[in-house]
């Protein structure tokens, strides 16, 4: 099989790709909508409230690609077995411990 017939790797997020890109666009949105009211001198609690719906949008984000990450990445090593099973439960392992520090 030469580099032309090569088949992208896939990922847990892979089959909903267009939906996750959909969701980070309005989450980038919110963040421009964040720099806008800053520039514009709105109101502290305003633009608070805001910070609060833009990361709980990228919580929710996070922990849905961390369920799939599970689903996929994680089944599948624990399937193949071995050091690549334990690496990939360390990195989710990791992975949560950053989420839940956040």
């Amino acid at each position: 099989m030469d580099g032309s017939q090569r088949k992208a790797p896939t990922h847990g997020y892979t089959p909903r790709k267009d939906s996750h890109l959909k969701r980070l666009r309005r989450i980038e949105g919110q963040v421009r909508g964040l720099h806008r009211m800053v520039d514009e001198d709105q109101y502290c609690i305003d633009v608070l409230t805001q910070v609060a719906a833009a990361t709980k949008a990228l919580q929710a984000f996070s922990l849905e690609l961390l369920e799939e990450h599970l689903a996929h990445c994680v089944v599948d090593a624990a399937a193949k077995g071995g050091t690549e099973a334990q690496e990939k439960v360390r990195e989710a392992s990791d992975a949560i411990a950053r989420l839940v520090r956040s």
